[in-house]
């Protein structure tokens, strides 16, 4: 059974378009989904139906001191509550598998879209919450399928007969419990509304709580260095305290409801079995029925309660999915490119168009980069480029320089095509990029940034990411010239070393050179270096220059760095500044005109 949580629980928006989604997924299931429906209704009715034969049993059987149509009458019961097992059995398991099935493919299809979306969409959502789809959001879905919509198929079942067979025993007698079992069900849904706002309050206090201690137990040393440690006291109270009366609050009002609706249960069975015996006494009714009747005012309230849990579980699974139904209709990421890479290393590669109303001829693959009155900002109402213009030849290292905001990482995600400029082109070979299909775009532009991801895996796959078809020996090589096979060989297992958790049994350094190695292994056209040594110490960057220098040998590079160091042997160095190019020039001709660069190199000018 799904569990039910006052606080996180939402209604979706729309109901039924909501439920029309579900369907539509659960389309290869539709048979386990029917016939655990109809086993769920066959046990609810059933389970009451064997209620009704302690009627028979009594008053046909035990009255009449017949001890042979007994035996008939306890197997005839257990053959009826042994079919209601078997259909107990037949919904659970047909419904887990259902649920599942369609959970599945939910899952397949949330990732491949996932995988279609732009960038863009990333940077607007946090990964948590995303990753809450995958998790919370299926999970919930999961449970209200396998087991909540059987059970609410079964409950309402259940309640149906329990009803029917308390006024086919006694009419009267039936309406005046149904009516006190509405005045409970009335009283339930009242204090469950006034107990998910308490908790809800006291979910929030936690939160502010748990959050709270997380800062300050990771900055210790430096509340103890600034003596702040009676203020974080101070405040560790302040938010105890208010923790403490939330929870009182819902603790107190769930502790008065639960023996409310049990006192309501009570009174409903002691109004059943004082007017039953009352009947009884004057002969209206038999005490088979009695007994009977009395079993079914038990059993009235179940169902009640499942009805309401299940509802609500149900509820909350279709709010669920709604998230996921959202972030399935998100526009995936455009290609409207038609131009993609052909050949090989031996042969050459060439782009060639593959749209058939165009002839062509097939244009040489270079790498030559070219940026024209490119406007960009990443929202409509902050620019962040101003025409930008540059070229960068075959074979050429273009660097761009300037304070943190400047705008030289936009650079770089506008040649991946990670976003689209406002205005302007950029073109590579000559080519404008929105022609070519960026799976052939970015498969020739390789790109080392400041933060390295590794996947759990070997080294070697890891290298090996860059290019899954390159053979054992490519990845040495790969990361001989990173410098990074030195370290690998140190390691237990070499390049069969398995790395977890993003690689944090590494330095940052010998991640760093793991990054190098796999776009090494790409043997791209264009690399891309986002301060790419940035997280490297001194000895270590000095220790991959060699390396570098060969990896950009005959590649045209672009260069985004703050050690100004590491760019003094760039063809063509770009300050850029509040998304300008305001210099532009080797290292020498930039110096001696004592602009922003000048200062920037000789400390004049510090990078935010």
């Amino acid at each position: 059974m799904a569990k039910y949580d006052p606080v996180s629980y939402k209604r979706p928006e729309k109901v039924g378009t909501a439920v029309k989604r579900m369907l539509s997924f659960m389309k290869s299931s539709r048979a386990a989904v029917i016939i655990s429906s109809f086993a769920a209704l066959a046990n609810g009715i059933i389970g009451v139906f064997g209620t009704y034969s302690y009627r028979l049993i009594i008053n046909g059987f035990i009255l009449n001191k017949d001890p042979e149509g007994l035996l008939r009458g306890v197997l005839m019961l257990a053959g009826v509550y042994c079919c209601g097992v078997l259909a107990s059995l037949t919904y659970t398991q047909t419904m887990a598998k259902a649920a599942q099935a369609v959970v599945y493919t939910i899952r397949k299809e949330l990732f491949r879209k996932m995988q279609s979306l732009p960038l863009s969409f990333f940077d607007r959502n946090s990964s948590g919450d995303l990753m809450s789809r995958f998790t919370n959001d299926l999970e919930t879905i999961s449970e209200s399928l396998g087991t909540s919509y059987p059970a609410l198929i079964q409950s309402i079942a259940a309640l149906i007969s329990t009803i029917v067979m308390l006024l086919v025993i006694h009419p009267l007698l039936g309406l005046v419990v149904i009516a006190c079992q509405v005045l409970t069900s009335i009283y339930i849904n009242y204090a469950t509304g006034k107990s998910r706002r308490f908790y809800r309050e006291q979910q929030q206090n936690l939160g502010k709580l748990n959050g709270f201690l997380e800062e300050i137990t990771g900055g210790q040393k430096v509340v103890k260095v600034f003596n702040h440690e009676e203020q974080v006291y101070a405040e560790f109270s302040e938010y105890n305290s208010s923790l403490r009366n939330s929870a009182e609050k819902g603790a107190v009002y769930t502790g008065i409801m639960v023996p409310t609706v049990v006192g309501m249960s009570y009174l409903n069975y002691a109004i059943a079995a004082v007017g039953g015996g009352l009947l009884c006494i004057r002969g209206s009714m038999d005490l088979g029925s009695l007994t009977a009747f009395l079993v079914c005012v038990r059993q009235a309230s179940m169902p009640i309660n499942q009805i309401t849990k299940q509802t609500t579980s149900l509820l909350s699974a279709l709010a669920g999915a709604e998230r996921i139904f959202h972030l399935l209709d998100v526009e995936p990421e455009i290609d409207e490119g038609t131009i993609v890479c052909e050949g090989d290393e031996k042969g050459g590669f060439v782009w060639h168009d593959t749209a058939p109303e165009l002839v062509q001829h097939d244009v040489p693959m270079r790498g030559e980069i070219g940026f024209s009155d490119i406007t960009f900002g990443y929202i409509p109402e902050k620019t962040i480029l101003h025409d930008i213009s540059f070229r960068v030849p075959v074979g050429g290292k273009a660097a761009f320089v300037g304070s943190t905001g400047a705008g030289k990482t936009t650079v770089i995600n506008l040649v991946n095509r990670f976003y689209e400029p406002d205005s302007g082109s950029i073109c590579y070979d000559g080519i404008d990029v929105r022609r070519i299909r960026k799976t052939d775009l970015r498969k020739n532009i390789a790109t080392i940034v400041q933060t390295t991801h590794l996947f759990t895996g070997t080294i070697a796959d890891n290298i090996r990411y860059g290019r899954v078809e390159a053979s054992d020996e490519e990845i040495v090589e790969a990361a001989k010239l990173a410098h990074a096979d030195s370290f690998i060989r140190r390691l237990p297992n070499g390049y069969d070393t398995m790395l977890r958790n993003d690689g944090d049994n590494l330095s940052q350094g010998q991640r760093q050179l793991l990054a190098i190695a796999r776009a090494a292994v790409a043997r791209p056209h264009v690399l891309v270096l986002d301060e790419a040594t940035s997280s490297i110490d001194t000895r270590t960057e000095r220790l991959i220059e060699l390396g570098l220098d060969s990896l950009m040998e005959g590649r045209t590079v672009l260069v985004i760095a703050h050690r100004l160091s590491t760019v003094r042997n760039s063809d063509e160095i770009m300050v850029i500044e509040q998304g300008k190019i305001i210099e532009r020039g080797d290292h020498e001709s930039l110096i001696a005109a004592k602009g922003q660069y000048a200062k920037l190199y000789t400390g004049q000018f510090e990078l935010d």
